[in-house]
């Protein structure tokens, strides 16, 4: 019970009393500094990264430390009292954000794609062992919970909210919600049989002998996003020219990671001692020691001509991806009203929910497309194939 009540869904009355509390742009000074909200994950790493090579610098901005959160709840909290002003957050996140508490946010970048999976107990070998026990994910409105569901689904498995206390019946998985950084201790006292999050914490399961990888995030939902960046939508429309800066400082340090990934292990490692508490051997089996070939035998991986990276980083945002997302979200159970997932339209969500702007010009600045291998048109099909 415990992992769950320090980390519940943040709710819509919740939300509703930090709105009444936020300040207005009129009472905030026209310029600021760039502070970051993050979680210790690999999705951060391009904020992380900005901030440690001075890219905001660079671009004429100041920027503070980054904050450290250990839960999504927390984290949202902090962005909605604009205690920072820039967050990397779970894409469904945003969109609870954006239309359930009808909060002025937009998303202007993708931060990575993939960088997530499913970990489980080493004996398990299928979804269908997971019947009858629990499956941590770090929040109800996450990428995580939307693959999980889907792939259950298909399996014949029917997800449950809230299990605790409850017998669960052979086809029944028990989805908790737990931090991501409680998930690898969890899983090895065996309090839970598996979880899905984004990485370090499945290579530190790996690393450490207590879990092992039933299937990369990727190779469900081809190079998707898990967290994008997130900005007050007033700081894009009274500093146009202080966003394009913050989003440039994004995006070429996702072009210097992708050219400087073992790098960008040490930089965010425990041996450095600043932004994460993972060591740098577990990052490194994140960034650098990817190995399909193994993963296609263990069964991580089915579509081996996808090619698709362990993580990658790239900023836009497709269009077509945010479409399917918001189908993928109106079936998906999450704790909570629901009522204004039902009213939502894809195509429409995907122009006003993303600003992609300030990307265009910044991708274009540093070389155009080609640098991050998107296609120049800058749209694409989704390939959803659980």
């Amino acid at each position: 019970m415990g992992h769950v009540n320090c980390c519940q869904a943040l709710s819509l009355a919740a939300l509703g009393t930090l709105l009444a509390q936020t300040p207005s742009a009129s009472q905030r000074g026209k310029e600021q500094p760039v502070r970051i909200g993050y979680l210790p994950i690999t999705d951060a790493a391009p904020l992380l990264v900005a901030h440690a090579r001075k890219m905001f610098e660079a671009e004429g901005l100041t920027a503070e430390q980054p904050r450290l959160f250990r839960a999504w709840p927390n984290l949202v909290e902090a962005f909605v009292a604009r205690q920072v002003n820039m967050v990397h957050i779970l894409m469904p996140t945003a969109i609870l954000l954006r239309y359930g508490n009808r909060f002025p946010a937009k998303v202007v970048a993708w931060n990575h794609t993939n960088g997530s999976a499913i970990t489980v107990q080493p004996q398990i070998r299928s979804l269908q062992q997971l019947g009858g026990q629990q499956v941590a994910i770090p929040f109800y409105y996450s990428i995580h919970n939307v693959i999980l569901q889907e792939l259950l689904r298909r399996e014949g498995l029917q997800p449950v909210l809230r299990p605790q206390g409850k017998r669960l019946r052979e086809n029944e998985v028990g989805l908790v919600v737990m931090p991501p950084p409680e998930m690898v201790s969890a899983l090895a006292n065996r309090s839970i049989a598996g979880y899905i999050v984004a990485e370090p914490f499945n290579a530190a399961a790996e690393t450490n002998r207590v879990g092992r990888v039933l299937r990369l995030s990727g190779d469900v939902w081809r190079d998707h996003a898990c967290c994008v960046v997130l900005m007050h939508e007033d700081d894009l429309q009274r500093r146009p020219d202080w966003t394009q800066a913050v989003v440039n400082a994004v995006v070429k340090a996702q072009q210097w990671i992708r050219q400087n990934r073992i790098e960008t292990a040490r930089l965010l490692s425990r041996e450095a001692g600043t932004y994460t508490p993972h060591p740098q051997a577990v990052l490194l089996r994140v960034l650098v020691q990817y190995d399909p070939v193994f993963y296609q035998h263990e069964g991580a991986i089915r579509h081996k001509a996808w090619r698709v990276p362990r993580i990658d980083f790239q900023p836009y945002p497709f269009p077509s991806y945010t479409a399917l997302l918001v189908r993928l979200l109106q079936r998906t159970q999450v704790e909570g009203n629901r009522d204004f997932l039902r009213t939502l339209k894809p195509e429409q969500v995907a122009r006003d929910l993303v600003d992609d702007r300030f990307v265009r010009k910044a991708i274009t600045a540093v070389g155009g497309t080609s640098v991050f291998g998107l296609p120049k048109q800058l749209s694409r099909t989704e390939a959803f194939e659980p």
